[in-house]
């Protein structure tokens, strides 16, 4: 949403007011400093391992108060959380037209991911606005009987985000937290490859199978590093703790989650990338970095079909052997890093302010 944020601030006639609900507070505070960003709102929704149902309950009432102070004439919201669930719900019953950034991605299975798959086809049914990263996202909507004059195909605005901060972190002296300065300096020149997991299908199982084959991968690869920013999530953590901590995996970095930028950082950096995110499957082919998906399904088969992007799912033995073949076959390797991007040319926010002045027949 930054692009937006800061684009929306050279439109005459229009007030942007932030509202967050306090998710990754320390994350996104950094990230906003950087750029100059302070939100209106912080609803602080957020408790320790509290369920989906808690928190929805929460968020409705949080966000229908919210809606009714501010009374906005649009309500802006990106991507598939059950933040965005409530915000579109909201918005709904108090009859204030909804912009969905990031629409039209689909697995067509409710349960992966969950409850993800199942908030974005909610959003689609009654968002006003519907601003598709690509034409397939496009497509899914037509075949849900969404009204074409709802949908624009925009690029996505993740892209614009990445380039901004690639010109930030250019500028700046970004650290990594949990890693010296001087490992961070040697990722120029050594392999390196960074791991993300956080995904709730893969709780429990799946998470041990993600985390053994890492450990493999340590033990067989002694000269590359790995690097996993670990998600503060409790049934992550103990995955990481049960299978990780404490083997002396000398080339393994088990660090905290990062700020937007030395993440960023960090995937500039990589060989390649281990991944079960969803944003990082549109980023990494901007950099040329490939990416292995450990999941079963994917709403964004543009970057399988751009080759960018490829499955693994949970299976020890699948991600053990995929991430062989790219460390150990050049020509492999070749084929996935090439900076190919379906996802936007980082453009995005610029088509898609315009359609925002257009719908409240406002000009820029």
């Amino acid at each position: 949403m930054i692009p937006l944020i800061l684009g929306f601030k050279d439109v005459p006639d229009i007030d942007v007011n932030i509202c967050i609900t306090g998710q990754h507070k320390k994350m996104l505070d950094q990230v906003f400093e950087h750029f100059d960003i302070v939100p209106d709102v912080d609803l602080q929704l957020m408790s320790h391992n509290q369920s989906l149902s808690e928190f929805t309950a929460k968020a409705i009432n949080a966000i229908d108060s919210y809606l009714k102070d501010f009374e906005p004439d649009l309500v802006i919201a990106q991507g598939d959380t059950t933040s965005v669930f409530c915000s579109a719900l909201v918005s709904f019953y108090q009859n204030i037209p909804l912009a969905h950034i990031e629409a039209g991605l689909r697995t067509n299975n409710f349960l992966s991911p969950f409850p993800e798959e199942m908030n974005r086809t909610f959003v689609s049914k009654i968002a006003a606005l519907n601003f598709c990263p690509t034409t397939q996202s496009k497509l899914n909507l037509i075949n849900e009987y969404v009204q074409e004059d709802k949908i624009i195909i925009s690029g996505n605005t993740v892209i614009d985000t990445l380039f901004l901060s690639l010109e930030k972190i250019e500028k700046l002296n970004i650290q990594i937290e949990g890693i010296n300065r001087l490992d961070v300096e040697s990722f120029k020149h050594e392999k390196m490859i960074l791991i993300t997991c956080h995904r709730r299908e893969s709780y429990g199982e799946g998470f041990d199978s993600i985390c053994k084959s890492i450990k493999k991968l340590c033990l067989k690869y002694s000269t590359i590093k790995f690097v996993f920013p670990v998600h503060l999530n409790p049934n992550v953590q103990d995955a990481v703790n049960r299978n990780l901590k404490g083997q002396n995996l000398n080339n393994l970095y088990l660090i905290p989650p990062q700020p937007y930028l030395s993440f960023v950082n960090l995937m500039e950096k990589s060989f390649l990338i281990l991944t079960d995110s969803g944003g990082i499957q549109e980023e990494a082919p901007s950099l040329g970095k490939p990416v292995l998906v450990m999941r079963d399904t994917t709403e964004r088969p543009e970057g399988v079909s751009a080759g960018t992007v490829k499955l693994v799912g949970t299976n020890e033995i699948s991600i053990l052997n995929e991430v062989s073949n790219l460390i150990d076959d050049e020509e492999y390797y070749k084929q996935f890093a090439k900076k190919n991007n379906p996802y936007g040319d980082g453009k995005s926010a610029t088509l898609i302010i315009a359609e925002i002045c257009k719908f409240l027949k406002l000009t820029k």
